[in-house]
């Protein structure tokens, strides 16, 4: 076995486990792939536990998902995940990519189906190295009409919602994939606990401005997210800069004559939220 593809084993099954630790997955839930090389990929097979799987169990598939070699003995009755379309797709859109990682991670897919988007422009971190995280419309898990859905949104973008069945990312490797993985629906999480409060508290432009800014000087910038963060976040992309598309004359006037906020009530309605959400150990 290439060293290469031992170590890209490894880290895979690593992954596996980290999901199912971190509760992304469940049971046989998610799928993992990797690019090998030129027309090799490495995924995960169906069936399986992802935190229960073994180096041995991975499979090679070619881009057009038909078995590379005679396999190793532990994986010669597997078949690919059902999924290894997705997986084909996300590579032949991204040449750029090396790794893609398919989870279920529970807040991101209630978010979903409730219509809470987590493309909004709520923290610093996620709008520099992950962009915008836009959801696809729904389709029927390990059909064509998935690879339709996600085929023009993961051209430009490095994690996505699925429509209720959860999320797809990828990076230059299996780890890089699952951090993605984890800052989504750490995303998530906090978008949650915002709509428990009623709050809708998005940066301002001119901060998203030198959010970008970052991103660019970083590499992170995608083919047409420019315009997206326009029309999200109230940031017009001109040449170079950006610059905000609200303008104090374009926002209408706030009255004056607003009652302030009662903090002793603002305090217990917080209190009742992490009560509920925390539980009584809190």
């Amino acid at each position: 076995m290439h060293s290469n593809e031992s170590h890209l084993r490894q880290e895979i099954v690593r992954v596996g486990r980290l999901m199912y630790d971190k509760g992304l997955v469940a049971a046989s839930d998610g799928n993992i792939s990797a690019r090998l090389g030129p027309g090799r990929i490495l995924i995960t097979p169906s069936g399986l536990h992802k935190g229960l799987m073994a180096p041995e169990q991975l499979l090679v598939v070619d881009e057009d998902g038909r078995p590379v070699g005679p396999g190793l003995a532990a994986s010669r009755r597997l078949k690919p995940t059902s999924e290894m379309p997705m997986h084909l797709e996300a590579y032949r859109q991204r040449p750029d990519v090396g790794a893609v990682v398919h989870a279920h991670p529970p807040i991101t897919i209630a978010l979903s189906i409730a219509g809470i988007p987590l493309a909004d422009c709520f923290l610093p971190e996620v709008i520099v190295f992950l962009g915008l995280i836009p959801t696809t419309r729904y389709a029927t898990p390990s059909s064509e009409e998935n690879v339709r859905a996600i085929r023009e949104l993961i051209a430009n973008h490095d994690a996505l919602v699925l429509q209720r069945h959860g999320s797809l990312t990828v990076g230059g490797d299996p780890m890089q994939a699952f951090m993605r993985l984890e800052t989504v629906e750490q995303n998530a999480r906090i978008a949650l606990m915002l709509a428990q409060l009623g709050v809708r508290n998005p940066l301002p432009p001119e901060e998203v401005i030198k959010l970008l800014r970052q991103r660019e000087q970083m590499g992170l910038g995608r083919p047409g997210e420019a315009d997206e963060f326009c029309i999200t976040c109230g940031v017009c992309h001109t040449g170079d800069s950006h610059a905000p598309t609200l303008r104090p004359g374009n926002v209408a006037a706030i009255p004056a004559n607003l009652p302030s906020p009662d903090p002793q009530a603002i305090r217990d309605l917080v209190a009742q939220v992490v009560h509920k959400t925390l539980g009584q150990a809190y």
